[in-house]
């Protein structure tokens, strides 16, 4: 494996279109993902897309202009807009109860559809007790390939108590959103994705369910298993953590924003549910709020944008767009296990897409 340092890596790629009054410019982006490859990161790439053009910077070795991404948590949003399509068919409420479609799958919990696509159910998080399996490097390559169906990963969730109805992130509440995808129509949860949202927006470069390698072209994912630890390459997916509703597309940053430009027009939702997916409950210590499948950040500028990200061994992807159609995929190729680093990078993150979005 190489080990890219920050003298070697240091190519910068950028495309350059007309940039008018009020969208990010290529020198800008660039600014702001240099700050990102500044904090260690291997490869960084930032597209900006609005009715004047496209703006796309790529910084470090061996970042392809358009590479095929792990999207991770980003496939929430697609797993919401299937749920919410069938609740617009009136095939089920928001209301219903999970029993009532999966008999004895969360124990007999008095959870709702929305409380799962909301994340108040309670349910625990499954992936708190599988992380630790893939701590180091060795574990890691050992783990990758172990396999869990949804059953068993909503089976570890159950051994847990169930909490409060507050807002609280858990892969869990998007794993039984699939195995309710499945109980109402018959056919699997990738199975709808690709025919509901992917074939009707043309989105060729976007897989659904498990992939193992990255199509091409890609770039590599490195994970620092420690703080301070070395860059180990981690582009083959984990098994137990890519591959269900919750966390396992991929896809490249122009079919992302295929995506994000249908939810801004309302193309995918008819208008009770393009509502009912942006109205928020509120988040612990945290501005904007948690819709279904989606979340909502304030802006520098005045209001806000809508946004839902993933993250995995090696990569985050941060895709986000506002109401007028505006859109930004922020993509980093390597994921850190130091804290304190991760709280950096993140915060750098949210300005880059604050100074795109905000450019006057």
């Amino acid at each position: 494996m190489r080990i890219l340092s920050s003298a070697a890596a240091a190519v910068l790629l950028v495309l350059l279109s007309a940039a008018p009054a009020g969208a990010a410019t290529s020198g800008e982006l660039r600014r702001d993902v240099e700050a990102l490859r500044a904090t260690g990161v291997p490869g960084v790439l930032a597209r900006f897309e609005d009715r004047g053009g496209v703006r796309v910077v790529r910084s470090g070795r061996g970042v392809p202009h358009d590479p095929y991404l792990r999207i991770g948590s980003t496939t929430k949003t697609f797993t919401a807009v299937v749920v919410l399509q069938l609740v617009g068919e009136r095939r089920l409420t928001l209301d219903d109860p999970v029993e009532k479609w999966l008999p004895g799958a969360v124990g007999g919990r008095a959870i709702t559809v929305r409380q799962l696509l909301q994340h108040t159910s309670g349910m625990y998080e499954y992936s708190a007790d599988l992380i630790p399996g893939y701590a180091t490097p060795e574990s890691y390559r050992r783990e990758r390939d172990r396999a869990y169906t949804p059953e068993q990963l909503v089976a570890i969730a159950l051994r847990h108590p169930q909490g409060d109805t507050t807002w609280s992130y858990s892969n869990t509440n998007y794993v039984l959103a699939g195995m309710l995808i499945e109980a109402v129509t018959g056919r699997s949860w990738a199975r709808e994705v690709d025919t509901r949202v992917l074939g009707p927006l043309g989105m060729r470069h976007t897989r659904t369910g498990f992939v193992r390698d990255l199509p091409s072209p890609h770039a590599t994912n490195y994970m620092q298993f420690t703080p301070g630890g070395p860059l180990v390459d981690t582009t083959i997916a984990v098994r137990g953590l890519d591959s269900g509703a919750d966390g396992s597309m991929v896809s490249t940053a122009s079919d992302l924003h295929r995506f994000l430009g249908a939810l801004a027009g309302g193309r995918l939702l008819r208008p009770a549910q393009q509502r009912q997916m942006r109205t928020l409950v509120a988040m612990p210590d945290a501005p904007g709020g948690a819709g279904l499948g989606l979340f909502r950040h304030p802006l520098s500028c005045g209001g806000g944008y809508w946004q839902h990200g993933g993250t995995g061994f090696g990569y985050q992807v941060e895709p986000a767009f506002t109401d007028d159609g505006r859109r930004l995929t922020v993509s980093l190729f390597a994921n850190t296990g130091d804290p304190e680093l991760a709280v950096t990078r993140q915060r750098l993150v949210r300005d880059l897409i604050d100074h795109a979005f905000c450019r006057r």
